[in-house]
């Protein structure tokens, strides 16, 4: 078991994820739940699916991100037309020495961090090559695997309303990112400060926050970062009240709404997210707090919705806002005269 923080570690850890929010915030006006979401993934080593319309600054979150660490970064840009050779690479045939012989060379997804833009463009065959990248941070071309600079980060994008030429991304890649995050509009007030401070809509100039050490740091503070066992217990119940199927704990409304619920992975990312998420607010611990304010982000792309849901308008999320009120933060875990 690894040793427990010490508040000194504690403020370190804080004091680093600030930096990087800080900078993100100076870049990305109005979005401050996207924001610490960001931060709170970079945190956890875990992908991000950023869903919003065009012009939001859903690119430019990415690109800034890049700037503000010590890391490689490359944009792929999803087409109907893109190859999973133009993401992972392959062999090239060179002659060295009056000999030919077939070389690996690299693409672009051997990089720190991955900017997938506009993913659902890509056809489901391209959209695949980055499963294995995603989860086993290797890529395997003609029976030859390659590992993954470390830390791998892929960021991907996507455009709620466009259909047309697009590929909904299938339930077993859309298991891979810790998090869908949706970028909302911003307000009038948001809007008026950009047009008077941004020409063209610049963002200011940033520098590197954070250096790879640095960064380093950080995961090696998350990952001490302890799991009570009542709040894994708070995180497990979660995930299996959204099985309508199986759990008696799935609440009656939730029901009509979830076909299929969220898998193992989901619990996993849960609580390494909420490690995260308790070092950026200066804990030692995670809190159901943190399981409450990332369950969303979290669980909604992990469930797949009955046509019920869509007929009424229901949305992943509000489905998990549901499993919530319905699911004690507590249980069976103390005494019921304790509680």
């Amino acid at each position: 078991m690894n040793e427990l923080l010490a508040p000194t570690e504690v403020e370190r850890g804080r004091e680093l994820l600030a930096r990087v929010r800080d900078g993100l915030g100076r870049a990305l006006l109005g979005q401050d739940e996207l924001l610490d979401l960001t931060v709170v993934a970079l945190a956890a080593r875990g992908h991000v699916l950023l869903e919003g319309l065009p012009g939001l600054g859903k690119t430019e979150l990415v690109k800034t991100l890049a700037r503000l660490l010590d890391i490689s970064f490359a944009r792929l840009q999803f087409t109907p037309d893109l190859l999973p050779s133009d993401i992972t690479g392959g062999p090239v045939l060179e002659e060295r020495d009056g000999q030919r012989d077939f070389v690996f060379r690299k693409g672009p997804v051997f990089a720190n961090l991955v900017l997938a833009d506009e993913i659902n463009r890509a056809s489901p065959k391209t959209q695949s090559a980055l499963l294995e990248a995603m989860q086993e941070q290797r890529v395997t071309v003609l029976g030859e695997t390659h590992e993954l600079p470390t830390p791998f980060l892929v960021l991907a994008t996507q455009n709620p309303i466009e259909l047309e030429g697009t590929y909904p991304l299938p339930e077993a890649q859309l298991d891979r990112f810790l998090f869908k995050a949706e970028v909302p509009p911003i307000g009038a007030e948001t809007m008026e400060q950009i047009l008077n401070t941004r020409r063209h809509g610049a963002p200011p100039a940033l520098e590197a926050v954070l250096d790879h050490a640095e960064l380093g740091e950080v995961f090696e503070l998350v990952g001490r970062v302890f799991l009570p066992q009542p709040v894994a217990s708070y995180i497990a119940r979660l995930v299996e009240a959204t099985h309508p199927k199986r759990a008696t704990t799935c609440p009656e409304p939730a029901r009509a709404f979830i076909r299929w619920g969220a898998s193992p992975r989901a619990a996993i990312a849960l609580a390494e997210a909420g490690r995260a998420a308790a070092l950026a607010d200066g804990r030692p611990n995670v809190d159901f707090s943190d399981v409450d304010r990332l369950a969303a982000a979290a669980l909604g792309h992990r469930l797949v919705l009955d046509h019920a849901a869509r007929l009424e308008g229901v949305a992943a999320r509000d489905v998990v806002a549901l499993v919530l009120n319905a699911t004690d933060a507590v249980g069976d875990v103390l005494p019921r005269d304790l509680k």
